[in-house]
């Protein structure tokens, strides 16, 4: 089922941080659409400016393709501190028939599973608290991070005592240590906990992506 589904007839419209798997999986030719649409990275800290710009990106979307595919989580992507009722499913919901969002809370849970996190965690750091990520924190930092100064980084990074993980399903960061290893310095030392890729596939992301295109309305 996984390699034989068809995207020609569905948009993506995707947070920009999860770019970097979408864009590899579109260049093997898993993802056969054309249509992919890319929110800036790091709007979960600014909920009107995501909203502006997801419903602006699906309505691309739905002038290009029968369907739309949102990769956002549902959980903590869309915090509506004003409005708690008002959840990510309400606002897909609100676009219509033909527009749907893959099941999982967030990025991390796009590309391994709690139980799979938690066995990286226990592998890695014998299983003490870990600082998920995904390529696109690396490559998006500004962005993800937007407004953090090194009061708030101290707040949060070093509590996470096995450090920072990066489920890493395209060799993002092994390249990026090599092309600026002074620019990976600095992030850990800005964050004040190491990092380390974790190699994963992208096996669950695209059997998301699939069920997801599947479950749209016809």
């Amino acid at each position: 089922m996984m390699n034989n589904f068809s995207f020609t007839d569905v948009a993506i419209v995707a947070c920009g941080t999860m770019s970097l798997e979408l864009n590899h999986l579109q260049k093997e030719g898993f993802l056969d659409t054309e249509h992919l649409f890319y929110t800036a990275p790091g709007l979960h800290q600014d909920i009107p400016e995501l909203e502006r710009q997801l419903v602006k990106m699906i309505d691309k979307g739905k002038q290009k393709a029968e369907k739309v595919l949102v990769i956002y989580g549902g959980k903590f992507c869309y915090v509506n501190m004003h409005e708690p009722t008002r959840l990510m499913q309400t606002v897909i919901k609100e676009q219509g028939p033909r527009v749907g969002r893959i099941q999982a809370t967030q990025c991390m849970d796009m590309i391994a599973t709690e139980a799979e996190r938690e066995r990286i965690a226990q592998e890695v750091t014998g299983g003490e608290p870990v600082w998920w990520m995904t390529p696109g924190w690396v490559k998006f930092q500004k962005q993800v991070f937007k407004g953090w100064d090194k009061g708030i980084a101290n707040e949060n990074f070093p509590r996470h005592t096995g450090g920072a993980i990066v489920l890493d399903g395209i060799g993002y960061l092994d390249q990026y240590m090599a092309e600026d290893p002074e620019g990976f310095l600095e992030y850990c030392d800005w964050m004040g906990i190491p990092m380390q890729a974790y190699p994963v596939t992208l096996d669950r992301f695209k059997r998301l992506l699939s069920e997801g295109a599947e479950n749209l309305a016809p």
